[in-house]
């Protein structure tokens, strides 16, 4: 049982799809309208999360060639052999897709559904299929997926865009860029072993990590609008901690880059992640008792 958790941990991208469903609680806390309920919430999690699981699992079996070499991915299930490619896990990969589509439609309605879907698309073909071994600029679209996911969030309170998702879906398309591009800065001969053109591997050190800079300063600054826009102290303080520690590793990675700075950056974009999504469900729960005037 343990062996079987673990390949399925792996296969389904297990700790990217957690990040994604929760980015999809963060929606709908932060969306305006009739609170959903807590076990439907947790349900359309759920169902994004197994969406994602699916675009994951295919990622896996479609780049099993790929990452046999690069030390980070060899020992994935398809690459090192565990499973053996077929067309029934292709099958398999749509079940659970298409289930996924259905309880988010049971759980958010159709335009909730429509996200998750793009959510996965983005991330299962155009990321996966096309973007991955053609362009050094392939996560930037990939980050996509996560955006895609507050805006399910928040499409199951209220089908109509809202200011303050539409703005956290930004936070989360620019994160996401940075997040990945520093994970490939530290396994730099990884990606090029496997050749997949991540920008830290096909451009001159200053540009990517001025790239990085860039984006990391971009969208702690994005991530502070939406306290004009009715979010509270509670969120306020989680964005702006958050986004100081991110953009202070990203400036070290800036000023000397190496694999430790790279790790540290990476460390610490999670850590922003986990302020940003913790502050936007607890202002949710507990902000009203806070305001917060611009």
């Amino acid at each position: 049982m343990p062996a079987a958790l673990t390949i399925a941990t792996s296969l389904l991208k297990l700790r990217i799809g957690v990040a994604i469903a929760a980015s999809a609680v963060a929606g709908v806390a932060a969306a305006q309208g009739e609170a959903l309920p807590a076990w439907r919430t947790l349900l359309l999690a759920l169902a994004v999360l197994g969406a994602s699981g699916a675009a994951g699992a295919f990622n896996h079996y479609y780049e099993r060639d790929l990452d046999r070499r690069m030390a980070r991915t060899a020992a994935r299930p398809f690459a090192s052999g565990q499973l053996k490619p077929g067309a029934g896990w292709l099958l398999a990969f749509a079940a659970l897709g298409a289930a996924s589509l259905l309880l988010a439609y049971a759980m958010g309605g159709a335009v909730s559904t429509l996200y998750v879907l793009l959510g996965g698309v983005t991330y299962g073909v155009v990321y996966t299929v096309w973007l991955k071994r053609r362009t050094a600029w392939n996560i930037v679209v990939g980050g996509l997926a996560g955006s895609f996911a507050v805006l399910a969030g928040a499409a199951a309170v209220d089908p109509a865009p809202q200011t303050v998702p539409v703005l956290l879906a930004l936070v989360m398309f620019l994160w996401t860029p940075p997040h990945f591009w520093s994970l490939a800065a530290a396994r730099r001969e990884d990606y090029a072993r496997a050749g997949f053109p991540m920008l830290p591997v096909t451009a001159p050190q200053r540009v990517w990590t001025s790239a990085i800079l860039a984006h990391t300063v971009a969208l702690t600054l994005l991530s502070l609008l939406p306290l004009w826009f009715g979010m509270g102290l509670i969120y306020g303080l989680g964005a702006a901690s958050g986004g100081a520690i991110f953009v202070l590793r990203s400036w070290q990675l800036y000023r000397a880059p190496g694999r430790s700075t790279a790790m540290a950056n990476f460390g610490a974009s999670l850590i922003h992640l986990t302020l940003l999504t913790a502050g936007i469900v607890l202002d949710g729960a507990f902000g009203g008792m806070i305001e917060v005037t611009p």
